[in-house]
């Protein structure tokens, strides 16, 4: 299908502008997806966004790691996600790990 201005949807052949995180809040959910498809936690949310030194993303995803009841006493952890330009995932790592309850340090 054309849009107007004759682009096209749906064509695998997007350019890297195209392609490009549009803010904060896109790297949050891309970083966030990312992540999630990778390790198979739930995604609790996004602590901290942040761009990188070479114009890409720093998202801080906090993620459910050990469900426990009650609630408070769930293990969570704080993932560092690193994204380029594009969106695309470069480098993940858990920062923090932290029990629901507990307060910041």
């Amino acid at each position: 299908m054309t849009e107007p201005g004759g682009r096209r949807r749906g064509t695998t052949s997007t350019t890297t502008r195209e392609r490009s995180v549009r803010g904060a809040r896109d790297a949050a959910e891309r970083a966030a997806d990312a992540l999630s498809e990778l390790i198979r936690h739930r995604v609790e949310g996004v602590s901290a966004v942040r761009r990188s030194e070479d114009d890409g993303w720093i998202v801080d995803v906090d993620v459910l790691e050990v469900a426990r009841i009650p609630d408070t006493t769930s293990l969570l952890a704080t993932y560092e996600v690193e994204l380029d330009a594009a969106g695309d995932l470069l480098q993940y790592r858990r920062v923090a790990r932290y029990r629901r309850g507990a307060q910041d340090r």
